[in-house]
């Protein structure tokens, strides 16, 4: 048999701390890689955009140790490559500043393996500015200097302090939490005034981002705290953190926010949460998947044209709905001399996303308010197709029968819970450090406390339950939630707007 033809190398940098940070060319790799080896300061988050069989290897370091030497990841990265693999080599930040991409790609030529860097945006500029301070400004600085802060060898830092110290422009020192009384020392004893401003940033560009600012006199007094990562800046550029400062006054900076709706329907509130200074965790107890039985839903599509109306409920109703219509080798033109109902804007854009017009959005975004508006009409002797969810709210279909409809309601997809609640958003919140957990449906509610298990509902007397609406929030009630927020627009953009107000 001959051997499996040589894969490739990519050296990609994944930013600081945000995920959003990554550029579009080092995601579309990420999503192309069959194997993936992150290091420790990488956001873990960002392995969700690989390929679901992709090998997720986790290179960095466990209890302050590295988990694999230098050495070792470069004949990792080369063997999986000589198995036909491609391989992305996901570091934090840039791979060229301080990341020892270098050394890799030397090693990945060395061994005649193929290999391309994606640059990334490297903590010196993506921290800074996540902190409010520009590395340089007309009048303040008009260069930067950028220098590790760490020595593999001693404690002895590599650095001509005569130089540095006298340096003009900022000073920006990466990785130097643990020895900043030793940088602070030698650059002041070296001929930079006491005076000096400095800012020291820990976990930056991330929700857990903290700042410290001083002088070089000062600072000492007021960062004893500070632990690693940790970045650096020492300039007169410092003094326009008050006037800059932007992300730590984010109305929810800080919250770390557990999202419990499916994987797929996540991004969007995830990242109006991201975009308040929130650390949203994916934490999804409901997945979508084909019902048990496509008959009931097969025979409607079969006689569509009888129907006056179709009813979505859902983003995943009108999904699964067009997903199975064109498994059948039809279009939206089958949808032809239909009224189309839809419950939320989300639901309606779906619609119209297929290019078909929407006739009727009730008010609020529950049934019983498309009931209201339907008995706006004459529903009487009219027939309506309802594909949903296998197990749904029965109030809808009845109600509407009542007012004389004839109602076929057929699965279009069942919701399942997953195998385990994540771990990591379980840790946090056995910790105490999940501010906030939210639902978006009861059946998200159900499935969680099934997850995490009934003797660990006590635990969430420190993190604030938020729902997206009454009808979910009594589902938590029922189950023994204390329930804070409730959203007054059933949306997730409702619901993250409820969560402003709230911590405001």
């Amino acid at each position: 048999m001959a051997p499996p033809e040589t894969g490739k190398v990519v050296l990609v940098g994944a930013g600081p701390g945000d995920e959003g940070l990554i550029t579009v060319l080092g995601k579309t790799w990420l999503q192309r890689a069959d194997v993936v080896v992150y290091d420790h300061l990488v956001n873990a988050a960002l392995n969700r955009f690989a390929k679901p069989d992709a090998e997720i290897i986790y290179a960095g370091k466990k209890a302050g140790h590295s988990t694999l030497s230098q050495e070792e990841i470069n004949s990792l990265i080369i063997d999986k490559a000589r198995a036909g693999k491609t391989v992305v080599r996901l570091k934090g930040g840039d791979p060229f500043i301080f990341g020892r991409g270098g050394e890799e790609a030397e090693a990945l030529k060395q061994a005649g393996i193929p290999f391309a860097v994606v640059p990334g945006v490297t903590s010196p500029v993506g921290v800074s500015a996540y902190a409010g301070v520009p590395l340089t400004h007309r009048g303040l600085a008009t260069n930067v200097s950028i220098i590790t802060g760490s020595s593999e060898k001693g404690d002895d830092l590599p650095i001509e302090w005569e130089k540095i110290a006298t340096r003009s422009g900022t000073l920006v020192f990466l990785m130097g939490a643990r020895k900043l009384p030793r940088i602070v020392e030698n650059l002041v004893r070296h001929g930079k005034p006491a005076s000096t401003p400095i800012a020291v940033v820990q976990w930056g560009a991330t929700p857990r981002q903290k700042t410290w600012t001083g002088t070089l006199e000062t600072i000492l007094d007021s960062a004893q705290e500070i632990q690693p990562p940790a970045l650096t800046i020492i300039g007169e550029v410092v003094n326009l953190k008050q006037t800059v400062d932007w992300y730590e006054t984010q109305p929810l900076f800080g919250k770390t926010v557990a999202v419990t709706r499916a994987g797929e329907q996540s991004e969007s509130f995830m990242e109006m949460l991201r975009e308040r200074g929130a650390e949203p965790l994916s934490a999804p107890v409901i997945e979508t998947h084909p019902p048990k039985d496509y008959g009931p839903l097969d025979t409607a599509i079969a006689k569509l044209e009888s129907y006056e109306g179709i009813i979505f409920t859902s983003v995943n109703g009108v999904r699964w709905f067009m997903r199975r219509l064109h498994e059948k080798e039809l279009d939206v033109r089958e949808l032809k001399g239909l009224q189309i109902s839809a419950i939320g804007p989300k639901t309606e854009r779906a619609v119209r996303d297929l290019g078909v017009r929407v006739d009727l959005v009730p008010e609020k975004f529950v049934a019983e308010s498309l009931l209201e508006s339907l008995g706006k009409e004459s529903v009487k002797g009219k027939r309506y197709l309802l594909p949903r969810a296998a197990v749904a709210r029965e109030l809808l279909p009845e109600e509407m029968r009542q007012l004389g409809a004839e109602v076929d309601v057929a699965p279009a997809y069942q919701t399942l819970a997953p195998d385990e609640f994540n771990p990591d958003a379980l840790d946090r919140l056995e910790q105490g450090a999940l501010d906030v957990v939210t639902f978006t449906s009861s059946s998200t509610v159900i499935n969680f406390v099934d997850l995490i298990g009934a003797d660990r509902k006590a635990l969430l007397e420190k993190t604030v339950v938020a729902c997206i609406g009454p009808v979910t929030a009594q589902t938590a009630r029922d189950l023994g939630l204390n329930v804070a927020v409730v959203a007054e627009v059933y949306t997730v953009d409702g619901l993250t707007a409820a969560l402003e107000d709230y911590f405001r």
